[in-house]
C-alpha cells in the first residue's frame, strides 16, 4: 500500500527525470501541492542549496520514514 504524500514529506523518487538530470532514488522534500496527486519537490545539495524544484506526480514518489510506521 503506498503512503499518501504531504506537505514537508521527505520524499525519494521512483523513476529516472532525465530532462530535469535527476535519477531514481534522489531525496527531496515536498514544498508545496499543486493539485491532486501533484506535488512540488524542492531537491538540496549536502550544503542546502537547491539544485532542482519541480513538479512531480505521486505515482513517482516514495515517502520516506525515519521511524516505524507500523503500530
Amino acid at each position: 500500500m503506498k503512503n499518501k504524500v504531504k506537505l514537508l514529506d521527505v520524499v525519494a523518487l521512483t523513476e529516472n527525470l532525465p530532462e530535469h538530470k535527476l535519477e531514481r532514488g534522489q531525496v527531496g522534500t515536498v514544498v508545496e501541492v499543486l493539485a491532486p496527486g501533484v506535488y512540488e519537490v524542492e531537491f538540496n545539495d549536502n550544503d542546502g542549496r537547491t539544485y532542482a524544484e519541480l513538479a512531480v506526480k505521486e505515482d513517482d514518489l516514495l515517502v520516506l520514514h525515519y521511524e516505524p510506521t507500523f503500530a
